[in-house]
């Protein structure tokens, strides 16, 4: 029988990458406003869609990096300031906008959920490897779907299939090029970062 030995690095870092080097209080609100102004500035990537009143944008991207990045409790709080402000008069929703928008609300409302659950799963480690990586912002974006589209059916009177076809269907591909980026960006921070520990760990 052969036995792998596997090595063991207790002191490599855990948790979400905000973490890496230390919490504060103060930091935390920096970062949970950063959060939302990043988002505020991706949201500005607008894309009209032909006979849809939901734009291509970065936000969904921006949301779910912020979330597995900060994790769940900061992200959703960022997410929350940016909906609150953007509701009341902050021109940051998409292409400038500012107010509650009737008709693609729900998707800010899944920006809350989603940012926790990207944050939450990013915490358990989804966020280390490519291949979790891409399970982490599939189910991130899965959630903002399931609240923004049944909201649009709702809000606009429409069947729940010209739902689907205009507040879905036309989002996907982009959504997967985002989650490819994701998946290579993450996972290749904490590589970067793990290097760098072990590098000071022999010195």
């Amino acid at each position: 029988m052969t036995y792998h030995s596997f090595r063991v690095y207790p002191g490599r870092p855990t948790g979400v990458l905000a973490d890496v080097w230390g919490r504060s209080a103060v930091r935390d609100v920096l970062l949970t406003l950063g959060a939302a102004g990043a988002v505020g500035l991706a949201a500005q990537i607008a894309i009209p869609v032909p006979g849809s009143p939901v734009p291509i944008t970065g936000q969904t991207f921006a949301v779910l990096l912020a979330g597995a990045t900060l994790g769940a409790t900061r992200g959703a709080a960022g997410m929350l300031i940016y909906v609150v402000a953007g509701s009341l008069g902050v021109p940051w929703f998409a292409a400038g906008a500012s107010g509650w928008p009737s008709a693609t609300a729900g998707y800010l409302v899944g920006f809350v959920v989603a940012a926790a659950l990207s944050g939450q799963l990013a915490a358990l480690g989804a966020d280390r490897r490519p291949s979790h990586t891409i399970g982490l912002m599939a189910a991130g974006n899965a959630l903002i779907y399931l609240v923004g589209v049944p909201w649009l059916a709702f809000s606009t009177g429409i069947d729940m299939t010209a739902a689907v076809g205009t507040g879905l269907l036309p989002y996907l591909i982009g959504d997967v090029l985002k989650t490819l980026l994701a998946a290579a960006l993450l996972p290749a921070t904490w590589l970067l970062i793990h290097r760098r520990v072990d590098h000071n760990d022999r010195y």
